[in-house]
């Protein structure tokens, strides 16, 4: 059922129940509904076409998610935009999506600043002027919420640019509503689930992993503008949150905020995880001060909507670097560059298919006929799949370097240094070499108070990798410049090493 649809549902036989928490403000799903359906009448009442896009320009909050099932509701494509981009990057997304109409929070205003407001047939506010939250409350009660066809582009996200210009995936109403399925069962939600979310919403997973499959079950999410571990220990405990995700970065600083072991939260049922490998060490000390939460690994790219795999609680120390067997509904294979299925423990390309796999491209034909062969996503990651059937990330295409005519990936290497236990974060890049062409650099994050020398690294990494394999340098950093998704922009990493 489309997602608009059961949202319908949940308002009219709970209409009392709790649908989002934000800030200590609780909406039910009677209010919710009402809210999204004025604003989806305000849109049709401006006259917008299913063509014509809204773009979100918003930091979490409760409007976010009111704002998307507006668009769901009336027939028109949402487009949210990471808030945490250039200017001159936020002007490339509004320019090549020809976005019609923009509601945006006046506290970030700075981030349309290469953008006159002129541009748009229409501009809510929310903060001075409050023109968003005026409209939500105007009722409309003549508002007929339009037959949406399926293949209609519902939401168009665009990807992170770690390998150059991003482009638009546009996913369809019912490429949302199968992921919304997909992970609502996948996750075993129920409403009796209060879903805590701290990473961006305008980032796919956010939304589509976690957010709409809860309101499918209708259950609540709580939402948090951003992650802070102390302030997200507090909501934690207070609203009694059952199921929480998070990026392994995440995962990690929580473990080294003290007052985690003070917090009561034993609402907990489950820690969701993806967007970067969960080193063993970090998933072993979970494992450990959790042993009545289960754990669980997620796999997938905007492409797909995202959903591939998942690693399910039983497997998470068995298989540890696994991120787990095909979703439901959704097939899987491993080839080789001619295309052809490769045979347990080879590497080769990942592909996908399934009914949350995207439409396309945004105004990208040749990328969109590049990605998808007759119904199969080609994802641009390499993996391998164990005797099991389970799958493996061995890296992206384009991160793999090779060194002498040996190629090295990179996660593999990072995982050796993960084991050294005052090293918090690694990355490892192939940067130019006169005589091999390739050769790995790491950089570094160490612990609070922790220390290491370029020498022990590598010392290390000869006892335990191949020598073509160990980086020939280390830089210790700070920390590893990250995307709104929590993935390490390797890109950054290579010109910084080039300079």
């Amino acid at each position: 059922m489309f997602i608009s649809k059961q949202l319908a549902i949940h308002a009219s036989e709970h209409p009392e129940r709790i649908i989002t928490s934000f800030q200590g403000h609780e909406t039910t799903y009677r209010q919710f509904y009402e809210k999204a359906s004025n604003l989806a009448g305000y849109f049709k009442e401006k006259g917008f076409t299913n063509e014509d896009i809204i773009a979100l320009y918003l930091p979490n909050s409760d409007s976010f998610l009111i704002a998307y099932y507006a668009c769901q509701m009336a027939g028109l494509p949402v487009l949210p935009i990471n808030t945490k981009l250039a200017p001159p990057e936020v002007e490339y997304i509004i320019s090549h999506s020809e976005a019609k109409a923009l509601i945006y929070d006046a506290r970030i205003q700075s981030g349309l600043q290469n953008i006159s407001l002129d541009t748009f047939q229409n501009v809510l506010e929310i903060g001075r002027d409050n023109s968003f939250e005026e409209v939500i409350s105007e009722s409309r009660p003549d508002f007929e919420a339009p037959p949406l066809n399926s293949e209609d582009t519902a939401v168009i996200f665009y990807t992170s640019g770690t390998t150059g210009r991003p482009k638009g995936v546009m996913l369809s109403v019912s490429n949302v509503e199968a992921i919304a399925e997909i992970w609502a069962n996948s996750l075993e939600l129920t409403y009796a689930d209060r879903m805590h979310i701290v990473t961006p919403l305008f980032h796919c997973a956010a939304s589509h992993c976690f957010s709409i499959p809860t309101v499918q079950r209708g259950g609540t999410v709580i939402i948090e503008e951003a992650f802070s571990p102390i302030e997200t220990l507090l909501t934690m405990e207070r609203e009694k949150v059952t199921v929480f995700f998070g990026v392994p970065a995440i995962y990690s600083t929580l473990l080294n905020t003290p007052s985690m072991k003070e917090r009561e939260l034993s609402h907990l049922r489950l820690f969701a995880y993806g967007a970067a490998p969960m080193p063993y060490e970090l998933v072993k000390q979970l494992k450990n001060n959790f042993p009545n939460v289960s754990l669980q690994n997620l796999y997938g790219q905007t492409e797909n909507s995202p959903g591939a795999t998942t690693l399910k609680d039983e497997y998470a120390l068995e298989k540890i670097g696994s991120v787990g067997e095909p979703l439901p509904n959704t097939e899987l294979r491993v080839v080789d560059p001619s295309g052809r299925d490769v045979t347990p423990g080879e590497v080769g390309e990942i592909l996908v298919k399934g009914p949350q796999v995207m439409k396309g491209y945004l105004k990208n034909k040749q990328a969109t006929d590049g990605a998808l062969k007759e119904g199969w996503l080609y994802s641009g990651d390499l993996g391998k799949l164990d005797e099991d059937g389970l799958l493996y990330i061995v890296d992206r295409k384009k991160d793999m370097l090779i060194r002498g005519g040996e190629n090295v990936y990179p996660i593999e290497v990072e995982e050796v240094l993960y084991q050294m236990e005052e090293i918090l974060e690694a990355a490892v890049v192939g940067i130019p070499h006169e005589t091999y062409g390739e050769v790995p650099k790491a950089y570094v994050v160490l612990k609070e108070s922790k220390q290491l020398t370029e020498e022990e690294i590598i010392q290390y990494c000869l006892r335990n990798l191949a020598k073509y394999k160990v980086p020939t340098n280390i830089t210790f950093i700070d920390e590893l410049p990250r995307n709104a998704s929590g993935k390490v922009l390797k890109h950054t990493l290579r010109e910084k090493a080039k300079v």
